[in-house]
Order: C-alpha cells, then sequence, then structure tokens
C-alpha cells in the first residue's frame, strides 16, 4: 500500500471515528474511484491566463492542430502539404510532425521568441494566414501552442505514450424530436492508468446528416427520424455511437406483438422496437418460392413447382423448399461464383501458369467448385488458397512435374490438388502492397489502401501498420523455374529440360508450345511454380541475391497492429496470418463472409458497403452481426448453415410492401428490398423463361451454358454483351465496387429491342417454338374460309402462269390447234380467278368481325397462365388475364400473340428484379 492509499485510509478511519454519516463516508469512497480520477478537458485547464502546465504533444498539441483542420486533406496534410508545411493526414506520425514543425530551414516555432513562431503568428493573423484566423491571442488554444513552445516545444518519440481506449458517453442515442441536442464526453484511458476528458480535441463526423449533426464540440443534434452513427476519433481509437430518432410512436411498450420465431428475427426486431419500425407481413408463397430459388439457386421455379407449392399443405415447405435448393448444382455454381469474384478469378492476370493451353481461370474456379459442392468448411477452403504451394512436404521438383504432367495428360482434374496456387500467380498480385490488399478485400472484407500512405481516416491502421502486414505476403513467388539456390530443384529442372531435346534458345510462348507438345508426347515437362521462402537469420557467408533479399525481410511482422510474431519461427510467412484469421475473436473473417452473404439475400449488408468493415463504418445491428458470426465459426464454418440461417429467418421471408412505419427502410431490414438480379442470373433467367418444357426443367442440375458457372472474366458468344450491361463483375480490383447492380438504360433497351432477347422468343426451340409445332396441324384443320380461296387463287395463279407459258411456246412451234385450246383454258381461268378473288375480298370482310383467336387453343386462359408462371412465377390477376386474353383474340395469330405477351413480362420490372 502506497503512501498516498495509506493517508485515504487513515482519513476515512477517522471520519467514522468522529461520527460522520454513513452516506458522506460513501460518497467520499465514489469520488475516490478511479472513474473520478479524470484529469478536466484541456479548455478548463488551459483557459485560465496564469495556467502553467506544459501539454504534451501527442496527447494535446497534434490532437488540437487535428481539431483546427491543420492536418487536414485540404491543407498541410496534403501530400504536397502547403506553403513549404507538410504534416501527416490526421497526425498520425508524431515523430514526422515534430520535425516538420521543430527543424529544417524554417521551422513553425521559435523557442527564443514564442509570440512569432510560424504556428501562433500565422493562424492568430486573418491577412497573413492563407486559411485565415484559425484562434485568437489568449484563447485556451493560444496558451496551449505557447506553453509548450515555452518548455521547449519537446517530444521524445522513444516515450510515446499508449492510448489504451477511448470511453465515450453516452454509448447510445435515441432522440423523440427534432432538433434535440445531445453532448458527447470522451475520455481517453491510457495505458499507464491516467484518464483525461478529451472531448474538445477530438474529431466529430456523422455517417449521415439527415438523420443527426454533430459540431465540433461533440454536439449531437437530431433532424430526420431514422438512425445512423456519429464517429469519434482521437489518436489512434475510433467510437462510434448509435444514434436513433423513432419514426413512429410505436416504441418500447407501444410495440405490437411481432412473431420472432427465430434468433435472427429476435435481433433484428429488437432493433426496430427502438426505432418504431414494425415489419411488413409475411411475403406469399409464390413470392417466397420465386425470390430463395433465385437467391440460393439463381434459377427460376417451373410453372409445375409452382403450382406443386402452393397446392402443398406442410407447414415446414419452405425450410424443405430451402434444403431441397442447398442440394443442387444450381446453388454450387452461384456459390462458386461469389467466392470466385472475391478471390480474382480473372483470366487476363492469369499468364504462364501451365504449358498447357487450358483455362487456368477454369481451374480456379472448378477447384472451389469441388469444395462448395462438398460444403468443406469455409476456413479450409480459405487455407488451401492463402497457404497455397507447388509442391507438397516432402517432394521434389521432378515429382511435382511427373504429378502435374500426368494430370493434364490423363484428363485429371485440378480440383483434386490440395492447395489452388493460381491466386498467387495473378500479373497484379506480385508485390507484397498489392497482395496485403488484395488479402484484406477478400478475407476481410476491408479497404486498407489508405494506409499505405497515412493513417486510415476511419480506423486504426497506420502507415507502419500496413507497411507490418505486407512483409506477411513477401515470401511468396509464382517462378517460370526453380530458384537458383535450390540447387537440387533447378538441377532437376536443367534434367527434365536437357531430356525433352528442345531449341534451348526457345522462350516464352514458344517455349511453352514445344512444352504442350512434349506433354502429349507422354514426356514430363518443367512446369511453373509457387516458392515459398521462409525468414531466415542472417549469416555472413555468401548469399544468393534472393538470400539477401530473404535476409533483407524484416524478422518480425503485426497483423494489423495486434502483437510482433516472429517470421522466423515459420516455414511460411503466411502461416500466422491463416491462425490469426481463425481465431474465435478474429474481428473480420466470419465477420466478412458472413456479410457478404446476408447482403445476397436482402440487397445490403449488415455492413455497407461489404467491403468496409472498418470502425468508422459500423453494423447497422451489431448483435446480429455478432450472432451470425459466432454462429458461423461454432458451426464449423458451415456455409450452408448460413444459408439455412439466413433463408429460414421470418425477416427474410417478410414481403417487400412497405407499411407506413417502414415505408423508408432500407437498412434494418423491416421489409423485403425489391432489387436488381445479379448479370449472371438476369442472362439465365431470360433464357430459361423462354426456352422448352424440357430445358427449363433442369436448369437447377444441368449448368451447360449456364451464366453462373462461366470461371473467369473472359466470356465468348452472345452472352459477353448482356452480362457486360447488367454488371458481372469485371474482377478487376479490390472493390465489391467491381460488381454493378444499378439499372441502366442499356439494360432496358436490351430487353426491348436486342435481337438475341427476340430470338429467344421465336426460336424453334423454345417454349413458344414448340408450341407453334404442336398447335399447326390444329389451326390447318380448322383453317378460316379466306384461307381456303386464298389457297386456291395462289393455285390458279401457278396454272395460268404455266398456260401463259404454253402459249408462247406453241407460237412459235405452229400447232394452232393445241395453241386454241390452251387460249380458251387461259381465258377461262381468268374470269375464274376474278370471280375468287371477290370471294376472297366478302369472306376477309366478314371474317375481320369475327376474330378467330378463341380456336387456336382448347383453353387460351391455360397458356397465359403459362406465361406469367414461366416468367413471374405467379398466376395472373383477374385483370391482367383479361387483358391478356383481350390481346391473343386480337392478335389474329395466336402465336404471336402469345409471343407479344412474354415480351411484355420479359420487360416488366416483376420479371428482373428479385422482391
Amino acid at each position: 500500500m502506497n503512501a498516498v492509499t495509506n493517508c485515504v485510509w487513515m482519513l476515512l478511519i477517522a471520519m467514522l471515528t468522529l461520527g460522520v454519516s454513513s452516506s458522506v463516508v460513501a460518497e467520499t469512497i465514489d469520488g475516490l474511484k478511479p472513474d473520478s480520477q479524470v484529469a478536466p478537458t484541456i479548455v478548463e485547464r488551459f483557459t485560465p491566463v496564469d495556467v502553467r502546465e506544459t501539454p504534451d504533444f501527442q496527447k494535446h498539441v497534434i490532437p488540437l492542430m487535428s481539431r483546427m483542420g491543420c492536418n487536414g486533406r485540404s491543407c498541410h496534410g496534403s501530400f504536397q502539404g502547403r506553403g513549404g508545411f507538410i504534416l501527416s493526414l490526421f497526425g498520425y506520425d508524431f515523430k514526422a510532425d515534430h520535425a516538420a514543425i521543430t527543424q529544417g530551414e524554417s521551422p513553425r516555432v521559435d523557442i527564443d521568441s514564442t509570440e512569432d513562431s510560424l504556428i501562433i503568428a500565422k493562424p492568430t493573423d486573418d491577412n497573413m494566414h492563407e486559411g485565415g484566423q484559425i484562434y485568437e491571442v489568449g484563447s485556451w488554444e493560444h496558451r496551449v501552442l505557447k506553453n509548450w513552445i515555452d518548455a521547449g516545444a519537446k517530444f521524445d518519440e522513444k516515450q510515446v505514450a499508449l492510448l489504451d481506449h477511448l470511453e465515450v458517453t453516452p454509448r447510445e442515442i435515441v432522440f423523440s424530436a427534432e432538433a434535440q441536442t445531445q453532448p458527447l464526453t470522451a475520455v481517453a484511458v491510457w495505458a499507464d492508468g491516467s484518464r483525461e476528458d478529451v472531448t474538445p480535441l477530438c474529431r466529430f463526423t456523422t455517417n449521415d446528416d439527415q438523420v443527426a449533426l454533430i459540431d465540433r464540440e461533440g454536439i449531437v443534434t437530431s433532424h430526420e427520424p431514422g438512425d445512423t452513427h456519429v464517429v469519434i476519433a482521437y489518436d489512434k481509437a475510433v467510437v462510434t455511437v448509435p444514434v436513433i430518432r423513432p419514426v413512429s410512436e410505436f416504441t418500447g411498450d407501444n410495440y405490437p406483438e411481432v412473431p420472432t420465431p427465430t434468433k435472427v428475427d429476435q435481433l433484428v426486431v429488437q432493433k426496430l422496437r427502438k426505432l418504431g419500425m414494425i415489419p411488413s407481413e409475411l411475403t406469399t408463397d409464390e413470392q417466397f418460392l420465386r425470390r430463395v430459388s433465385l437467391d440460393i439457386a439463381g434459377t427460376l421455379p417451373t410453372p409445375s413447382e409452382v403450382r406443386t407449392f402452393l397446392a402443398d399443405s406442410d407447414p415446414d415447405k419452405r425450410s424443405k423448399k430451402i434444403d431441397q435448393l442447398l442440394e443442387t448444382p444450381a446453388y454450387v455454381a452461384k456459390m462458386t461464383t461469389l467466392l470466385c469474384d472475391l478471390t480474382g478469378n480473372n483470366d487476363q492476370q492469369l499468364v504462364n501458369v501451365s504449358p498447357m493451353r487450358v483455362g487456368p481461370a477454369q481451374e480456379w474456379y472448378d477447384w472451389i467448385y469441388d469444395r462448395v459442392e462438398k460444403n468443406m468448411p469455409y476456413d479450409q477452403i480459405a487455407e488451401g488458397i492463402i497457404l497455397a504451394r507447388s509442391r507438397l512436404e516432402g517432394e521434389s521438383y521432378r515429382e511435382y512435374c511427373e504429378e502435374m504432367s500426368d494430370m493434364y495428360r490423363e484428363g485429371n482434374s485440378f480440383a483434386d490438388r490440395e492447395y489452388m496456387t493460381h491466386y498467387w500467380a495473378r500479373r497484379e498480385f506480385r508485390q507484397p502492397e498489392e497482395r496485403a490488399i488484395a488479402f484484406a478485400y477478400a478475407f476481410m472484407g476491408v479497404r486498407i489502401q489508405c494506409a499505405q500512405c497515412h493513417k486510415h481516416p476511419f480506423d486504426v491502421w497506420s502507415k507502419n501498420d500496413f507497411d507490418e502486414f505486407k512483409t506477411f505476403f513477401s515470401g511468396a513467388r509464382f517462378a517460370n523455374q526453380p530458384i537458383r539456390n535450390d540447387k537440387a530443384a533447378f538441377e532437376e529442372y536443367q534434367e527434365i529440360l536437357d531430356k525433352l531435346d528442345i531449341d534451348k534458345k526457345l522462350r516464352g510462348n514458344q517455349q511453352r508450345r514445344e512444352f504442350a507438345k512434349k506433354l502429349k508426347d507422354g514426356e514430363t515437362v518443367p512446369f511453373p511454380e509457387l516458392v515459398v521462402t521462409p525468414v531466415r537469420a542472417a549469416n555472413n557467408g555468401k548469399k544468393s541475391r534472393k538470400e539477401r533479399l530473404a535476409a533483407a525481410r524484416s524478422p518480425e511482422a503485426r497483423v494489423l497492429g495486434e502483437e510482433a510474431i516472429n517470421l522466423r519461427d515459420y516455414e511460411d510467412a503466411r502461416e500466422p496470418v491463416m491462425d490469426w484469421l481463425r481465431a474465435k475473436d478474429n474481428p473480420y473473417f466470419a465477420r466478412a463472409i458472413v456479410n457478404r452473404v446476408w447482403a445476397t439475400y436482402f440487397s445490403a449488408g449488415i455492413v455497407n458497403p461489404t467491403d468496409d468493415l472498418s470502425l468508422g463504418n459500423p453494423p447497422s445491428n451489431e448483435p446480429l452481426l455478432a450472432y451470425l458470426a459466432a454462429g458461423f465459426v461454432a458451426n464449423d464454418y458451415d456455409l450452408k448453415w448460413l444459408h439455412r440461417e439466413i433463408a429460414n429467418s421470418r425477416t427474410y421471408q417478410l414481403s417487400w410492401i412497405p407499411n407506413e412505419t417502414n415505408r423508408f427502410d432500407s437498412r434494418n431490414f423491416s421489409r423485403a428490398q425489391p432489387r436488381r438480379l445479379p448479370a449472371e442470373v438476369a442472362y439465365d433467367i431470360i433464357r430459361q423463361a423462354t426456352a422448352d418444357d424440357r430445358a427449363m426443367g433442369t436448369y437447377l442440375t444441368n449448368l451447360n451454358d449456364r451464366a453462373i458457372a462461366i470461371p473467369g472474366t473472359r466470356i465468348n458468344g452472345s452472352a459477353s454483351y448482356p452480362l457486360q450491361i447488367f454488371g458481372r463483375s469485371e474482377r478487376a480490383s479490390n472493390c465489391d465496387c467491381d460488381r454493378s447492380m444499378e439499372a441502366t438504360l442499356l439494360q432496358t433497351v436490351f430487353l426491348q429491342n436486342d435481337f438475341s432477347l427476340h430470338s429467344a422468343i421465336k426460336a424453334n426451340d423454345s417454349w413458344l417454338g414448340e408450341m407453334e409445332q404442336t398447335m399447326q396441324p390444329k389451326l390447318n384443320k380448322q383453317s378460316t374460309e379466306s384461307q381456303r380461296l386464298q389457297a386456291q387463287i395462289t393455285r390458279l395463279n401457278q396454272q395460268l402462269a404455266k398456260g401463259r407459258d404454253a402459249v408462247q411456246r406453241l407460237k412459235k412451234s405452229g400447232n394452232k390447234e393445241r395453241l386454241q385450246e390452251i387460249r380458251r383454258k387461259v381465258t377461262a381461268g381468268t374470269v375464274r380467278l376474278q370471280k375468287l378473288r371477290t370471294q376472297l375480298a366478302s369472306a376477309q370482310k366478314k371474317e375481320a368481325k369475327q376474330p378467330v383467336a378463341e380456336i387456336a387453343f382448347d383453353s387460351p386462359a391455360e397458356m397465359v397462365e403459362e406465361a406469367y408462371l414461366r416468367t413471374l412465377s405467379r398466376k395472373p390477376s383477374e385483370k391482367e388475364m383479361t387483358i391478356s386474353l383481350a390481346h391473343l383474340k386480337e392478335s389474329g395469330d395466336p402465336v404471336n400473340g402469345l409471343q407479344d405477351l412474354m415480351w411484355a413480362l420479359l420487360n416488366t420490372k416483376e420479371f428482373i428484379v428479385n422482391h
């Protein structure tokens, strides 16, 4: 017990001895609790004129300059600085900032004449400072900077204070009306246990100024109903505070009873209750079936499936349908496409992967497809990519080449290999910086590219964090041949090359073509390989260039601010990253894939955008995301568990039709959001809806020519243009924005006018082509009087033409008797032709008053219903049926009428969106 504590306890004992009331003693004890030992704000301490305190450069001076905007993007924090003065953006680099302020040809401080220091003189002079007057002489800001300079403008970089955390109160703000205010208080808690109210030194922003505003003093002002977060940043800490203004009076005890059959529903409604937002009703069976079929399998239900589902009275039929869809090849293909998007399966980036002219993008796709089909745990799929290597433990280079040569020669699948090395072979994935950015995007759902140059504005990552993180990815290299310091492998490579007896001068594609020929002839050829170089301890002997590069790599690295890891303890520097991702408390790995899968069902993630899981972009429902992520891990990263948990929730099965409380909701999942379909799904369902009955019924199981099964980004044939305009992922950058879900004019033009769409409707092997062939005998049997007369006129015209030709020949032959006979027949035929034409005109006039479409089918209504079920997965309303039947009657040709109807249905919003 130290002296201070001893004195405190003696005082308390004395108070009790003297008869001081227990309540007073209790208040005294409360006043001595750690929470009460908070240093007042810098404003309170530096407002008095006689303040003698020396502010801390890290804790006070740099945050003050941030508050004043000095190190912002538009001022000295820009890359080129301003007026020859450059500060680190957002003040992340204390050492560099201290040097910029105190050193150089024109230092910003003058120890001998404090008031002449530029950081005081300029900001207090409106004429002198380009940015205008920032603070006044004699203000608390002035005294902070003055006292720091008076004390020598010091900063000890060896004693950088460590911020343990930032406490912000209140933790949640709930307003009840517009223009209400709520001040925030931010207390910095340092590693040494000291605490300080730093509210005036924080940076405050709002994620939605339509719901809440916040000023630089930390005062939040309510605006329109809704919910958002305000963001508080100080030193390395970023904290968000939810702000809610209910949209109705239905909150708390006034909230109605709402079914919450699953944990997902409970957590969603828990948030909706605070907002006064009531969820919509359950969607109809028709809409559910269409929605879930498109979301899980990218496929429309067939008309027979719709009828069967509607007739089924089993209360568990929705859950059973979900299970059924998850067992289809179409689900596997759609999920594989999502993972190919995330990992960047791009044909144009894959060069020199093998000597064979096979598609590496197809191999990449097949590798993932095989594992999704087996429902392999997601962490194991990720491990096969992240820790990929070409040669297995103990395998020689020759054995590796023999295995690969046999695989291609015998037509075995690349999916059978343990690792997916192509991820590391991409052309724009060779530098450690590129790998760090792409890896964080794919497996963590975060954007760390900002930290390449400066501290992330809304997260804790600094440039130093980025530099240490990229170290994990510097030891893997995709090489055309073994590295020279691997002498055994290099010698085996040379032996294989010598045995092939090809021109040693050949390089590049010419050499690979020769390798391909030799491979077909049964010989073993060299293969490129992914080489992993461990970090080794430095030695004084001779080193190759690769060894020198390995020695230059830092032996220590950190995973985005975590504890330092000694890379010399690992043969593969990527191993600790995989271990970190698998840790149960990892804040990114499980949450990232859970959030992305959720977004495929709701059009928006719980965190949105889905590739920005930063502290400054918090989830709209943190308990919901935490539950799903924890459950995903607890269920061994089972992707099907995740799909079932989401799709079986009442939240997913809500109607898109809004009520008065949720009509503006787009982030709290109180109703379904009508959303554009992914490009591959949009293209596939156009073809499926127009296909004949047999083809339509096989779309769940037959992936031939399915757009959701296209492996890479190179698309040939008629699918290329529609997939492009509907926004298929280009897989070109580290951003979910590579896929577009926006509606465009080109999409509308395509659906209305594109030749391929019209051809799909009218093709011989389409549904309508099949119908036309079936209907033709019946149409011939029931031909109209005008059709009969037209046929007679056609035949008579043909006979008259032959007769006139005969007259011309007979004139030349001189056979007058035969000539007269033919002339009499031609004359009689001409008279008959005129009579037939008169009869035809009369018949056409009569038939125009009596439409004949009703005789085209036994039941035209059945055909209309079939068209609706094929496209919109529902039966037409009474009004829709009346309009459709009227058009069929007016068209004159029942097939043309159905073609018009199909075209109209394909052009409805209801068809091209999922709802």
